[in-house]
């Protein structure tokens, strides 16, 4: 299957195979990277604390630091990259990361580090931002559902492997080594990019800044309210986020639809197969990203497993996911993709409804079937979305249609962990002791197959008409 990726036939357009095998490796690494350290140094706080002597209220900015620019910065990257090509803004990601990551590793004190991971958060966001556009114009288009199945792969497997690859690193050679590790990579990937990229020069024309501002404080506001709310519950400080957030998101609105040449234009969410599978993504990670964080408590504070045997247990999922994305995949560059995708998210729906039925007593095997069955689901869901995404919108305007799938990832696992914390902090109040046992962690598993239901109902919505003719890109400009 993976050297179907790399065959060339006729009429194709995308680059030849020899110079898209290049392009993959660079994409694959840059985005490896990207996804890891957005999740791999969240184990190594503790040991960063003590070691700068730092409470935790100070070091939690250095996995808030690298959030917090990275959502700030996926739309902005985006829409650059529609104007002065996906490849500069890739590049200037890449270049600006790997020293960043260096920076980490020989930072002395608090405030460097935390400066160095903004600085990765926002090379971060340059590449992940524009990372599917690329893919797009790297393949053909009869390859395009493939691969973004290998793309899906790649972010599954930084994002499953982000903590066994942190704790392993962190035991065996200490915390600064999670980020020295970038620096080899990520020049191996920089001396690759500037052979193997397309060389697209963009649309041109003007970059609209006061639309990239605007929209940097509302989605900023919006991530830390999250982030708060998840660590905090109801507070001040979270509703003066949220109110932020709005105003700013109520201003961006007004000026792109009056700006010359607006950030994200408003017309490509009237592209009905676009804006579906946008709202799609959203409730699907918003699901995922509740699901992630309550399964652990499943499996510890009410099963009583280890925390390793919590993270065997939980192995199942992402590695069915990885199995199952280039599957589905190839399936979507033959049949209606929003077929394919809806019908994961219900085996994901039976997966997740299976472990919320999980007691207090659960044997391993009846276990590993059942997070199997839930990476199963989501496998088949990922990548097929992300084709309707991208396929649903002219090919200059890949780098927005990017942009709000990097975004739809950010914020529904924002909102999924501040939906977990309060409902735990909900239900451990109102059974008068912290720890809640099984119900609080049933009510949040159940509130998730509520939201991926939603997400299901929102994606069957695109296949009323699965037998009529796929249709052709439209253009949002």
């Amino acid at each position: 299957m993976v050297s179907r990726l790399f065959n060339d036939e006729p009429g194709d357009d995308g680059l030849p195979g020899n110079e898209r095998r290049l392009a993959v490796v660079v994409l694959i690494i840059g985005t490896l990277m990207a996804v890891l350290d957005g999740s791999i140094v969240n184990i190594a706080l503790p040991t960063i604390a003590r070691d700068f002597h730092a409470s935790d209220s100070v070091t939690i900015w250095v996995a808030n630091a690298f959030r917090l620019i990275n959502a700030m910065g996926l739309l902005s990257f985006a829409a650059l990259g529609d104007v002065v090509g996906y490849r500069r803004v890739y590049l200037f990601g890449l270049a600006l990361f790997t020293p960043a990551s260096l920076g980490c590793a020989l930072s002395h004190n608090m405030a460097t580090l935390i400066g160095m991971r903004g600085l990765q958060g926002f090379g971060a966001a340059a590449m992940l931002s524009v990372g599917p556009a690329l893919y797009r114009n790297v393949f053909p288009a009869r390859l395009l559902g493939s691969a973004l199945g290998l793309s899906a792969l790649v972010v599954a497997s930084g994002m499953a492997a982000g903590p066994s690859i942190g704790g392993g690193m962190l035991a065996l050679l200490g915390w600064p080594w999670l980020f020295a590790l970038n620096v080899p990579l990520g020049i191996v990937a920089i001396y690759l990019a500037r052979k193997a990229l397309p060389r697209g020069t963009g649309r041109g024309g003007r970059f609209d800044i006061t639309g990239a501002l605007l929209s940097a404080v509302a989605l900023g506001c919006f991530v830390m309210a999250m982030d708060g709310l998840s660590r905090q519950g109801r507070s001040a400080g979270s509703s003066i986020l949220f109110a932020a957030s709005a105003v700013s998101g109520i201003l961006f609105v007004v000026w792109q639809t009056k700006a010359p040449k607006p950030l994200v234009p408003l017309a490509i969410f009237k592209v009905r197969r676009f804006s579906l599978a946008a709202m799609t993504s959203f409730l699907a990670f918003t699901a995922q990203g509740l699901a992630f964080i309550t399964v652990p408590f499943l499996f510890q504070s009410v099963q009583g497993y280890s925390a390793l045997m919590s993270a065997v247990l939980f192995t199942p999922w992402p590695v069915t996911i990885i199995g199952a994305g280039p599957i589905a995949g190839r399936l979507s560059d033959r049949i209606n993709p929003g077929l394919i995708s809806t019908a994961g998210l219900l085996v994901f729906i039976s997966g997740l409804a299976s472990v919320a039925l999980l007691g207090p007593v659960a044997t391993v095997p009846d276990i590993l079937w059942r997070t199997a069955l839930c990476g199963l689901g989501y496998g088949f869901f990922q990548a097929p979305n992300n084709v309707e995404l991208l396929g649903s919108v002219d090919k200059a305007r890949s780098g927005t249609a990017s942009g709000v799938l990097a975004s739809a990832r950010t914020f529904g696992q924002s909102v999924g962990a501040a939906v977990v914390s309060t409902v735990l902090a909900e239900q451990a109040i109102r059974a008068g002791h912290a720890n809640a046992g099984i119900v609080p962690v049933h009510v949040a598993l159940w509130i998730g197959c509520g939201v991926a239901a939603g997400a299901a109902a929102v994606s069957a919505a695109r296949i009323r008409r699965v037998t009529a003719p796929q249709p052709q890109e439209v253009s949002a400009r």
